[in-house]
This record gives structure tokens, C-alpha cells and sequence, in this order.
């Protein structure tokens, strides 16, 4: 079957090593720990990439969106997941996902920053909730950001939440193939049905919550840990699978490894359940606040994690406050940023930045190993 997912031959930009790595302590009680890594020129550009979830964690392809000639770019993992400390599967959510919160995020940028000698202006390059981060970032911190290259817009709306986790699941026990609400539901069928059976339908009509009960537990026997890895799992795996326009059922990559979903599944459905800790409409309410930086948006047309309406209303958003997009691209493609059509343009707006006329910062202290004279290694 024909695949939507880039191959090594659709990358403009190789494979990479990281520069150097380091690890950044930004709060304690618990004593959450970032880890973060270099990747292309010491002297470039420096980009900030901020991942998906939240909870995704970054993955070293995620450098290759970029120039390694004409960037440094930093990719971190947020609280509670990939190399930082303590995460959610390691340490549990009682620990890990206290002091988790939009606002310590927004506020990790500036001390990973700080940890990589990162001063003055950077790009800020994130997709999903790494763009919902972006902008809560940009509104806070609008002089740090030189450009906003957002993909997969996620303005984390209730709408948008039951359009992926509710659709037809409180009726589907009895009519499973009826299309009773809107939702991601109605383009994977197959996947849904795993993701609803985890969940008794008399508990079906707001599956988030039924989920976030499974999450909260504190298990008592084999049975009830059990219970929690496979719904953390399934809930994983769902996003995964609709995340590509074809989607490749045998292969989910990472979201069935059960530390990757317990730690994505739990992150993910603690911030939902909190409204992302933000006010209602906070992020298209406040983009006036960054309305001298160009913003350059990349999404999907037939994005079923995050919909094409959710990059309309904040296009809207920036319209009203006199600030169109720098470039607003619609592929054809999914959600996920590795897709074929998305990756490229993704890759194109980096290559066609104007420069920076502000230098880059001074090199970061601290880090774990030398760093190379020039690019990373390819």
C-alpha cells in the first residue's frame, strides 16, 4: 500500500549527531530536569523546536527540517517525557506531571535558552501542541521570538477535543458504523474501534473523562496496572495512527512502546482535562501581542488530530489584529509533520527565511562534551 510518510529520499537535509547535549534543572519539589541537544551550525541561527503532545518528546530526525549550515538548532524534551526528569512512566504522574503546567513550560524556553547561551532573538519552530506552545510562548515573550513557523495548529478548543476523543462513542454499542456526531472516527474506523473498547459503554459519553479516571487511578493488583498500560496504549496508538493520511496500522512506531504512551497518554489527557491551564480563547484573544513577528503556518488539509478549522480561526485571528500570515500553506496531506507535502514545505519556509541580523548568543556552558569547530557530523 502506498505510504504518506517521507522517506530518506524526500529529506533536503541529512542525518545528524548532536553538536553537544545537556540537561537544564528548571524547578525542584519535584526537581524537573530538561533535557536538550544541538544540532547544525554553532554559529547559526539558533531555532527553538518544540515538540508535540504535549508529552511527544523530540527525536533527532526533527533536526533535519533545517539548513545544518545555516542553523543551530535546539530541541528539548518538556516535563515528564523523552530524556527529562522525572518522567511519567518512570516516576509516576503524581510526580511528574506536578508543576507541569502551559505557563512552566512557556517559562523552560527562556532557562533552555539560557542553558544553550541562546541571547536576544530566535526562531520559535513547533507543530500540534508545539504550536499552541509557540504562541503561548510568543505571546508572553514576544521580543525573544524572530519568526513563528507553526504546523498542524492545535487551538485545543472543546470542539477540537471531542472531535478526536468523543465522536460517536456514546452510542456506538449500538450502532457502531452510525455517524451519530463529527469526528476522526469517520475516516479510521479500525483504529477507533480499539480505542472505544477500552472504555465500558456505560462510561462511553465523555470518554476523555472515563480515560482520565483510568490514568488517576492508583492500580491495587496486576489487573488495574494492566488496565492502565493498555489504555495508554490505546490512546497512544489512536493519535498515531490518524496522525498520517495513509495510515500503516502494522507499523505505529513509538506509540505502542509502553513507556512512549504512558508517559504521551497521561501527559496529554492531564493537560486536556485542564484546559490546557490556559484561559478560554487565550492564544487567538492575545496574538495582537505578537503581531510584529511574521508567522508562517503549515497544516494538513485532511489533518483528523487537529482540523483544518483550527488554523482558519487563528489565521482570522491574525488578520483582525492586522497581522496576516508571513505564508499560510494547506497540503495534502495529515497531521503529522513527517508527511511528504508537509515535511517539504516545512523545509522550504526554513530555507527561505530572511537572515537574522542579530548574532546568535554566546555558546552554551555546561553541556555534556565537546563541541565540534563547524556542523554536526553527517
Amino acid at each position: 500500500m502506498k505510504s504518506s510518510k517521507v522517506t530518506e529520499s524526500d529529506w533536503r537535509y541529512p542525518a545528524a549527531k548532536p553538536n553537544c547535549e545537556g540537561t537544564v534543572k528548571v524547578d525542584s519539589n519535584p526537581d524537573h530536569t530538561l533535557y536538550w541537544a544541538e544540532y547544525g551550525n554553532p554559529e547559526g541561527e539558533p531555532v527553538i523546536f518544540l515538540h508535540g503532545g504535549p508529552g511527544g518528546a523530540t527525536d533527532p530526525v526533527m533536526a533535519r527540517f533545517f539548513d545544518p549550515q545555516r542553523y543551530r538548532v535546539i530541541l528539548f524534551d518538556q516535563r515528564g517525557c523523552g530524556k527529562s526528569t522525572p518522567t511519567v512512566a518512570q516516576a509516576g504522574a503524581a510526580v511528574a506531571l506536578k508543576n507541569n503546567t502551559t505557563d512552566h513550560l512557556v517559562e523552560d524556553i527562556i532557562k533552555v535558552r539560557k542553558a544553550a547561551g541562546i541571547e536576544g532573538k530566535a526562531h520559535v519552530f513547533g507543530g500540534s501542541w508545539g504550536s499552541t506552545l509557540a504562541m503561548a510562548y510568543a505571546i508572553k515573550h514576544p521580543d525573544t521570538v524572530e519568526t513563528l513557523i507553526l504546523r498542524g495548529i492545535f487551538i485545543g478548543a472543546k470542539q477540537d477535543l471531542e472531535y478526536m476523543y468523543q465522536g460517536n462513542a456514546a452510542t456506538y454499542d449500538s450502532a457502531p458504523q452510525a455517524m451519530t456526531a463529527p469526528g476522526a472516527y469517520i475516516m479510521y474506523p479500525e483504529a477507533w474501534k480499539d480505542f472505544v473498547a477500552v472504555i465500558p459503554p456505560a462510561k462511553r459519553g465523555d470518554m476523555m473523562k472515563a480515560y482520565k479516571e483510568i490514568f488517576d487511578m492508583t492500580p491495587q493488583s496486576d489487573a488495574e496496572r494492566a488496565l492502565q498500560v493498555r489504555a495508554a496504549i490505546a490512546w497512544s496508538v489512536w493519535e498515531g495512527v490518524i496522525s498520517n493520511l495513509i495510515p500503516d496500522m502494522q507499523n505505529v512506531g513509538k506509540f505502542d512502546n509502553p513507556d512512549f504512551a504512558v508517559c504521551f497518554a497521561q501527559i496529554e489527557s492531564h493537560f486536556f482535562a485542564n484546559d490546557m491551564f490556559m484561559p478560554k480563547d487565550h492564544l487567538v484573544n492575545n496574538v495582537k501581542n505578537f503581531a510584529h513577528v511574521p508567522v508562517h503556518i503549515v497544516h494538513g488539509r485532511f489533518d483528523q488530530v487537529c482540523p483544518l478549522t483550527q488554523a482558519e480561526v487563528l489565521v482570522e485571528a491574525l488578520r483582525k489584529a492586522g497581522a496576516a500570515p508571513a505564508s499560510y500553506i494547506k497540503t495534502t496531506a495529515g497531521h503529522s509533520a513527517m508527511e511528504v507535502e508537509t515535511c517539504r514545505a516545512l523545509t522550504a519556509i526554513m530555507d527561505a527565511l530572511p537572515p537574522m541580523k542579530a548574532a546568535p548568543g554566546p555558546k552554551p556552558e555546561g553541556a555534556a562534551g565537546k563541541r565540534p569547530p563547524g556542523p554536526a557530523p553527517v
